[in-house]
């Protein structure tokens, strides 16, 4: 087995509370095992344009704390191609760089299999996504942050709501996933949720709405962006018609999501996960996501954590909660 040298750390895709955390952890486990570590600046876009800079113990001191990621993030659309990759290789091999972990989540890991395949560069994935849509962990970092930025902000509106007897459609991000709007909803006692992989739709919503509490107008829907609705506008629009004696707003929270403060939960999660990234390179893996699973560091093929949460994959029992609570 090679003996791993110089590693390359980058964060990729949409950022996430934690990936600070992350970067601080696979620093200071890569020293801890005596390597160089080179972070990437813009994820693959620094492989390609060799953009990248020795970082030390000092380099990530007082970090843990921080939003967003000290080593920048983008999609590169150079690196989706064979030759974009061909030159990233070219010149992380120039650099003599052993191996690489990489901070994302689906996007950031079909390149890095890809690449991985392609060129026989071990590889380990940290789960850095707000979505918490990859299988292999049981939370990705920085969904427990992202929810309680929706919970709080949930909180608030609902204050106004109840003073003005107004029915609020609160649109969370989730194209493709609705694991921010369940769970924040549960956590607001949301009157109705709309998410992407359930059947439950505006129809049911609609029953749910004319079968509730008729002295109760202060109500909060909480809609995933990637609902089948079309989000919280056209779920507003046609709430308007079937209600109008409703005082009908829509909020959307948007990158707010995204920002502040990574939760405790966060850093200890990304700290966790980016030692054990350093220590499974350090044994031979590569071409996985480590996570953790009910408490206990996990190695999934990136193949196998990619894209997990396909329609109607929600589990029966979160939407039997939600229609119990919700009445």
């Amino acid at each position: 087995m090679q003996k791993i040298k110089n590693i390359g750390v980058l964060t990729s895709g949409g950022d996430a509370p934690g990936m600070n955390a992350a970067i601080r952890a696979v620093v200071r486990a890569g020293i801890y095992y005596d390597m160089n570590v080179y972070g990437y600046i813009r994820g693959y876009e620094g492989l390609i344009v060799n953009d990248f800079m020795l970082m030390d113990r000092k380099s990530v001191a007082n970090i843990i704390q921080r939003g967003g990621t000290i080593l920048k993030t983008a999609r590169c659309e150079s690196f989706r191609t064979a030759e974009g990759r061909a030159i990233a290789y070219k010149n992380i091999k120039q650099n003599n760089i052993d191996a690489l972990v990489v901070i994302g989540g689906d996007g950031t890991f079909t390149g890095a299999h890809i690449f991985e395949e392609e060129y026989n560069i071990p590889i380990i994935g940290l789960p850095g996504t707000i979505d918490n849509d990859l299988a292999g962990t049981d939370f990705t970092i920085g969904y427990d942050t992202a929810i309680n930025t929706v919970v709080d902000a949930v909180d608030k509106i609902r204050d106004t709501a109840e003073s003005h007897d107004r029915l609020f459609i609160v649109e969370v991000m989730g194209r493709d996933s609705g694991l921010i709007a369940l769970r924040s909803g549960i956590g607001v006692g949301a009157e109705g949720i709309l998410i992407p992989e359930s059947s439950v739709g505006l129809d049911d919503l609609v029953k749910k709405l004319e079968g509730g509490r008729k002295n109760k107008f202060s109500k909060i829907i909480i809609v995933a962006e990637g609902d089948i609705e079309g989000g919280a506008f056209s779920v507003g629009n046609l709430l308007k018609e079937k209600f109008p004696a409703y005082d009908i707003r829509i909020s959307i929270l948007g990158h707010i999501q995204r920002g502040g403060k990574p939760s405790c939960m966060d850093r200890v999660l990304a700290s966790r996960l980016g030692v054990a990234a350093i220590e499974g390179l350090v044994h031979g893996k590569s071409g996985v996501m480590v996570g953790q699973i009910h408490k206990d560091i996990a190695y999934t093929p990136f193949s196998q954590a990619i894209k997990h949460l396909d329609i109607n994959q929600v589990s029966p029992a979160w939407l039997r909660l939600v229609n119990i609570l919700s009445l």
